[in-house]
């Protein structure tokens, strides 16, 4: 929640572009603010068209927890939020901050959020709480950084901010004060984030749409608003701000690795684009966000602690919702095909032969989770996405779901970073990202080198 909401750990254009800014005239900033709210809507409208057809009446977007029980109704909203992995580092209290996010920019740490009056926020009101999540300002006057997505909690309704209040105020106190930030100039003049709030805070309370069934609507309010999906998986400007027109469909972030260094992520393309989810039913995404595992695959890296800390934790009906949503949105495509080196693709066949056909098989259809193989590569998302770099984090260092498995799951992956050179790990990687009617394009030993070293 405030400061700095993780999705998971940390988001690449998390701390904007105010370098960019500075360097920027503001009529260009202002031009490119007016041309994404006019794309902000037709997209929108696109994906109001593309979704499911709709019940005679939209039904009010409600949490199922009981209205009279306004704490635990926030409780399980700041589970979709998912809070506690943003603001609860390993050790420490829940909700009291601390948790480090590298950037570009420097480093910042999450805020406590709990009940104490100085160190958390347990001395702010509900209008003051109301309005650092939708305008990103503290009780103090001071701008919080989008690196807590407030443009996307802005969403939430008045119901729902007052209940998430009503849970926050109950959480244990904690004396804990953060590190500083370690931020440089002119990254740390928070009043910069007055000009960008300006230019890109175009965010509304969500309003259901009466031509969409209730189903749709409640995917698109949790999606849009409290799980916050875009803060990830929505390319950003050069000002750190989402792009309207591209919304969903695949950003990129940074995050630890399994030997906790930090390098990049690309967070797939959740349209229905191929290199998104085109290959996904309804029931695949909906299995994913309940048990972390689909017939498409399973939860890997930074998707782990939403998984786990989140979306396994939500309602059956809820799950369901926002892959109906996802499932609905246009596809948005930013992969190009590309003509593979032929030596390239015979090596990295031969490679793909010797380590990976026995659980992906040569057809790289692979099998059903629960069995001993592996998933199918074939229409893969993070195989096809136009920045390799998960796939590179993938077969450098294995997979790391947390044990044990639940039943009927894949199993981790064995890490090749140790196996394959870099230039082995880019030609197998190019192999799968260019087979099979796949459209990833290819990889590069310094692609691989940047992830590796």
């Amino acid at each position: 929640m405030l400061i700095a909401a993780r999705i998971p750990r940390l988001s690449l254009a998390a701390l904007i572009g105010l370098g960019a800014m500075c360097g920027a005239t503001l009529a260009q900033a202002a031009a490119q603010a007016a041309a994404q709210a006019a794309a902000q809507a037709a997209a929108q409208a696109e994906a109001q068209e593309a979704a499911p057809a709709a019940t005679p009446d939209a039904a009010p977007v409600t949490t199922p927890a009981d209205d009279a029980d306004p704490v635990g109704r926030g409780a399980y909203l700041a589970t979709v939020g998912n809070c506690m992995t943003c603001h609860t580092r390993p050790g420490g209290e829940p909700f009291a901050g601390g948790v480090p996010f590298h950037t570009d920019f420097g480093t910042i740490y999450s805020t406590n959020i709990t009940s104490d009056p100085k160190a958390g926020i347990g001395a702010w009101t509900e209008a003051e709480f109301a309005r650092a999540m939708r305008q990103g300002i503290a009780a103090d006057g001071t701008h919080l950084y989008p690196a807590f997505p407030y443009p996307s909690f802005a969403r939430i309704t008045d119901a729902d901010m007052a209940a998430l209040y009503a849970y926050v105020k109950t959480i244990a106190p904690s004396s804990t004060a953060p590190p500083d930030n370690d931020m440089g100039f002119p990254f740390n003049q928070r009043a910069l984030m007055s000009i960008w709030n300006t230019l890109f805070m175009k965010t509304t309370v969500f309003t259901p749409k009466a031509d969409q069934s209730a189903e749709w609507n409640r995917g698109a309010y949790l999606v849009e608003g409290l799980a916050h999906c875009g803060a990830c998986h929505t390319p950003r400007n050069v000002l750190g701000a989402e792009i309207a027109d591209q919304a969903l469909s695949g950003g990129v972030l940074m995050d630890e690795v399994p030997d906790g260094s930090v390098r990049r992520w690309s967070a797939v393309n959740l349209t229905s684009a191929q290199s998104g989810l085109k290959a996904w039913s309804v029931d695949d995404l909906t299995s994913y966000l309940k048990t972390g595992h689909s017939s498409r695959g399973a939860t890997n890296g930074p998707m782990n602690e939403v998984t786990f800390n989140s979306t396994m934790k939500l309602s059956a009906e809820d799950v369901r919702a926002m892959a109906v949503y996802l499932k609905s949105l246009p596809p948005i495509e930013h992969a190009k095909p590309a003509t593979p080196d032929p030596q390239t693709m015979r090596a990295g066949e031969t490679l793909y032969t010797i380590h990976c056909g026995t659980c992906h098989l040569p057809t790289g259809l692979g099998s059903k989770p629960g069995s001993e193989l592996g998933p199918p590569l074939v229409g893969s998302a993070i195989a096809q996405s136009p920045d390799p770099s998960s796939m590179i984090n993938l077969i450098i260092h294995g997979g790391d779901l947390p044990a044990p498995f639940p039943p009927n799951s894949w199993h981790n992956m064995k890490a090749f970073g140790n196996i394959l050179d870099d230039d082995e790990i880019a030609a197998v990687a190019t192999y799968v990202r260019m087979s099979w009617g796949n459209i990833g394009g290819p990889v590069t030993e310094a692609d691989v080198a940047q992830q590796h070293h």
